[in-house]
């Protein structure tokens, strides 16, 4: 039997449903570090969906670091104006422009690959595709500048 507090937690760390959550903490014996697995390895197999799926929506985000000689303009894009506007999304877009900033990124195919700099253990294309499956829609990063003095 998996306890209601360690489905919740799970379902804080990743934002999947308790239902979701309670399924992967049955499937992997009520151990939280492989039901992570599962729900990210789900996270792909949604965002490979999804894929197919028109991106025209998005925003564009800015992002100056804090010595003010580098900055970022990262164009994050999704399907509808709704997601756009989410703040999950929002913060994504932060996240991905302050990793462009640190990493020094040269194109988009480069980036994706990338070890995540807050989280080497993810790329940014696993970050990219758990926030595809917990917000329902295909998320892709369109094009995106570093400018440094």
């Amino acid at each position: 039997m998996i306890s209601a507090d360690k489905v919740k937690k799970l379902r804080e760390k990743t934002g999947s449903s308790m239902m979701e959550c309670k399924k992967a903490l049955s499937e992997a014996g009520g151990e939280e570090a492989k039901a992570l697995k599962i729900l990210q390895e789900k996270g792909r197999v949604t965002a490979m969906k999804k894929s197919e799926r028109k991106a025209e929506e998005g925003i564009v985000e800015a992002y100056i670091h804090s010595n003010k000689k580098i900055g970022v303009l990262l164009k994050l894009k999704c399907e509808t104006d709704f997601v756009a506007k989410n703040q999950e999304f929002r913060d994504l877009a932060h996240e991905i422009a302050m990793h462009i900033a640190g990493m020094d990124s040269k194109d988009v195919k480069i980036l994706l690959s990338e070890p995540f700099v807050k989280n080497p253990e993810i790329t940014v294309k696993d970050l990219i595709d758990e926030k595809i499956a917990k917000l329902g829609e295909n998320i892709q990063v369109g094009e995106f500048i570093r400018y440094e003095l």
